[in-house]
């Protein structure tokens, strides 16, 4: 059974990070637009709140948790922006409280949580690491909206590689949401990271593969950069296919984000 801690340190060390970036905002700063249509900065905090309230009920509160999940069904096209758009509505400093205590309890929840116990969630239940692994890749990838909008380039950390783990694993579930049948045979996936080490999945002798940096890999699969901006290459059919429709996060198929101009 994998230990949760190096996965909850480094989503502490990833919302610590951000929260760096924000402790100094102006509110002008917190109303500036983000690459995601309609959301300020604002909107990417409140979403990362309202989403580390959810992982706490999750962990702590089952039933509390089904309600919400009952909730997000009757509105499946509309709850994530809601949640978004009542968390934007706050204050900077009581938005920014807000994410820090939630983040705090999530964290101590997470650690506290009973060897091998598993947790509801929007997909399959999962365990206090995946929770960690969920919770860090968005935000990373909020915080990269954020950094945008700001004119910051932030620089890639070794923590990526809980994100590119992820993004392997939900290959399948990226198949499935857009109604395609998952290919029978693994891939094998190379990837490097920020550090220069290598970082490897699959069988060595898989016939179809992924390989590029692991920061290009992690963009991709948060639909944070389009495939044509990115140097990721594949070998085989299924594997360029994948990399057309990758996802790690739940939810329906996302729309990603339109190529750079003239990269297309």
């Amino acid at each position: 059974m994998a230990d949760p801690t190096p996965v909850i340190d480094d989503l502490r060390a990833e919302s610590d990070e951000l929260d760096r970036l924000l402790a100094e905002l102006t509110p002008e700063q917190w109303a500036l637009a983000t690459p995601a249509p309609g959301w300020t900065v604002a909107h990417q905090i409140a979403h990362l709140a309202w989403t580390d309230r959810s992982a706490l009920l999750a962990v702590t509160d089952a039933d509390a948790f089904r309600a919400l999940v009952e909730k997000a069904l009757a509105s499946p096209d509309s709850f994530v922006d809601e949640g978004a758009e009542e968390g934007a509505r706050l204050s900077a400093a009581d938005l920014l409280a807000a994410w820090r205590g939630g983040r705090a309890a999530l964290d101590q929840a997470l650690r506290a949580a009973a060897p091998g116990a598993r947790f509801p969630w929007y997909g399959p239940p999962m365990s206090a690491a995946s929770m960690a692994t969920a919770r860090l890749m968005e935000t990373w990838a909020h915080a990269l909206d954020v950094a945008q909008a700001l004119g910051v380039t932030r620089a890639p950390t070794d923590r990526l590689r809980h994100i590119a783990r992820l993004g392997v694993r939900t290959r399948d579930f990226a198949f499935g949401v857009h109604g395609l049948t998952p290919p029978a045979e693994e891939f094998r996936i190379e990837l490097t990271s920020p550090s220069g080490e290598l970082w490897a999945y699959g069988p060595s002798g898989a016939p179809q593969h992924v390989t590029g940096p692991a920061l290009d890999f992690c963009l991709l699969v948060t639909q944070r950069a389009h495939r044509t901006d990115l140097a990721l290459n594949t070998v085989g059919p299924d594997a360029d296919r994948w990399l057309d429709i990758a996802q790690a996060f739940a939810g329906p198929p996302g729309t990603g984000r339109p190529p750079k101009e003239g990269t297309r």
